[in-house]
């Protein structure tokens, strides 16, 4: 199996607001980044759609580092938060609902066919390929950015 690393990052400004994303694949001595944005969106909806649309580039079953700054995304999966909303039916253990259901069904899914490690990183500490995700994701979300 090969393995692939992924290193993410999510950005919004106002939060809500215009929010971009960015992610960096690392396959042996080959890198791909990709990004994206949307004009109103959350900080960690652009964090769950980094580490979706670089799960979703994989054209075969792999091992993966997924590598991130993101709390909400590292925890909800080492700590199987987001397998337990699932079987609540989207429900937190508070009964409240959890946000991002058809984002979190979608990771889960791609965690299914990949054999996916989460990593968690501080953002904004120097570490490389997280300083690129978030000059990328901080750029696709300036695109939503109109001066008044």
């Amino acid at each position: 199996m090969k393995h692939v690393d992924i290193y993410t990052d999510g950005s919004c400004r106002n939060n809500p607001g215009p929010g971009g994303w960015g992610a960096i694949l690392v396959y042996g001595n080959r890198e791909r980044a990709v990004s994206g944005g949307e004009p109103m969106t959350t900080n960690n909806r652009m964090e769950l759609m980094a580490v979706i649309s670089a799960l979703e580039l994989l054209k075969e079953p792999c091992s993966v580092t997924v590598t991130s700054d993101s709390k909400y995304v590292c925890d909800a999966m080492t700590k199987g938060w987001a397998v337990s909303w699932e079987k609540k039916g989207w429900k937190k253990a508070d009964r409240s609902p959890a946000l991002n259901p058809e984002l979190w069904e979608r990771l889960l899914r791609l965690c299914e066919v990949h054999e996916v490690e989460f990593v968690w990183v501080k953002g904004h500490a120097g570490h490389p390929y997280n300083e690129r995700c978030d000059g990328m994701a901080q750029d696709e979300s300036g695109k939503f950015v109109t001066e008044d």
